[in-house]
């Protein structure tokens, strides 16, 4: 449980430490869950961790038939089997609400100081302030920007927790509310990702529709109504005074590929220049060929690297630059082919299903619950447009979370 802790804490404060404890806590949740976890360790997760290994050797070793030369000379198993870290944190996490929900603030506590205490912190957010795109001392500015999306959805969904929340210290619990959501959504404003915003639109409409759809059901939801009425209500003042505050910044960052947008509308793909969108395009183009010689079994975990190394017309410059597709659906079909994407398909049917069961047996929170979903919606949309389960920073989103709800869905099991 120490290492699940120093894990979630100390990822972006200090990634070393953090990193290290990850591992600790996979390998001693994996082993243990084995040992004890007697009625959940046959659980379609570990099945699926089993295929998801089965297809990387397959594809590595039918790489090594046909393209010997490009292949690496291991399976590289860890590209699949690190979205399976969630295994463990189920584990330690033990079913419960509480610790789960600790869990997860823990993170974001780790996560928003990391913003302010890393090196020229303080200059990159006035710089952001003043039109500078903002990367918070993560990978890049997409990730950095991702992560304050998670944050600011959670922050919306759980908001009648905080704000219904009885005690004399209620008014440190809504101050540090605000506080959180003014620095999140001046996160998401400053990081400039379209993607970002695009996903929070879309998973915070779902999340709408889903909870009052569910309160129009229910009929002691009063108090409810009331808190998440308020919250969206502070959160959309918020959002229109940034807005507002930033408003040449966002027209500049939205319109700048409005030609590019234009051209694909009208369908003139081969002429799209290579801009942002147009670098995607264009890879996500040379990808297609790359699947369509090898559709089942894929290229092997370098797949996304030949795309972009081996295109031959591809330019130099994008072939320098980028190493990967931009888009984690199509990285997955290049490496490890159809069914890889059938593994990855799979495993997000089965953490839906098992957090529907999760909620209708009882032992998930509604708001927990709508959380999943709206997780869901934002994750999806945005590994359209960069690999963010390719990357540490999604690769710990992905797994905190995921391990959250599947802790649920196991106590329920047990409970049964």
């Amino acid at each position: 449980m120490l290492s699940l802790v120093l894990f979630v804490a100390l990822q972006f404060l200090m990634r070393d430490v953090g990193g290290k404890a990850e591992s600790l806590t996979a390998l001693l949740g994996l082993g243990t869950l084995l040992w004890y976890g007697k009625g959940i360790r046959g659980s379609g997760a570990l099945w699926l961790l089993l295929a998801a290994i089965l297809v990387q050797c397959l594809s590595w070793g039918l790489g090594y038939l046909h393209h010997p030369e490009w292949v690496a000379d291991n399976p590289q198993i860890d590209r699949l089997a690190k979205l399976f870290i969630f295994v463990a944190v189920a584990w330690w996490l033990a079913g419960s609400t509480r610790l789960t929900l600790w869990v997860w603030g823990l993170a974001v506590v780790g996560f928003v100081l990391s913003t302010f205490t890393h090196d020229g912190a303080l200059q990159e957010w006035w710089a952001g302030f003043h039109g500078q795109r903002a990367g918070f001392g993560v990978r890049n500015e997409q990730h950095g920007a991702m992560l304050f999306g998670v944050v600011l959805l959670g922050l919306v969904v759980f908001a009648p927790r905080w704000l219904r929340y009885r005690s004399v210290w209620s008014w440190l619990s809504r101050a540090g509310w605000g506080l959180l959501v003014v620095i999140a959504l001046c996160g998401v404003l400053i990081g400039q990702t379209r993607a970002v915003w695009l996903g929070l639109v879309l998973s915070l409409g779902f999340v709408l529709m889903l909870w009052l759809v569910y309160l129009a059901r229910q009929q002691s939801g009063k108090v409810a109504i009331k808190a998440l009425s308020l919250s969206l209500l502070v959160v959309g003042i918020l959002a229109l005074a940034g807005i507002w505050l930033a408003q040449d910044l966002l027209v500049e960052r939205v319109a700048k590929e409005a030609d590019v947008i234009a051209q694909l509308a009208a369908g003139e793909i081969q002429d799209v220049p290579y801009s942002s969108i147009g670098i995607r395009i264009h890879t996500w183009i040379a990808a297609t060929e790359w699947i369509a010689e090898r559709p089942l079994v894929g290229w092997g975990g370098e797949g996304r690297g030949l795309v972009i190394e081996h295109t031959p017309w591809l330019p130099d410059f994008v072939k320098q630059n980028y190493g990967h597709l931009h888009n984690y659906f199509l990285e997955i079909w290049v490496a490890y082919g159809l069914i890889g994407v059938l593994v990855i398909a799979t495993l997000a049917a089965w953490i839906g299903w098992a957090t529907w069961r999760a909620w209708r047996a009882g032992v998930m929170p509604t708001d927990m619950a709508l959380f999943g979903a709206a997780f869901f919606v934002y994750w999806i949309v945005l590994n359209q447009f960069e690999s963010y389960d390719s990357f540490w920073t999604g690769v710990f989103v992905h797994n905190i979370i995921v391990g959250g709800l599947v802790t649920h869905y196991w106590r329920s099991i047990r409970q049964a």
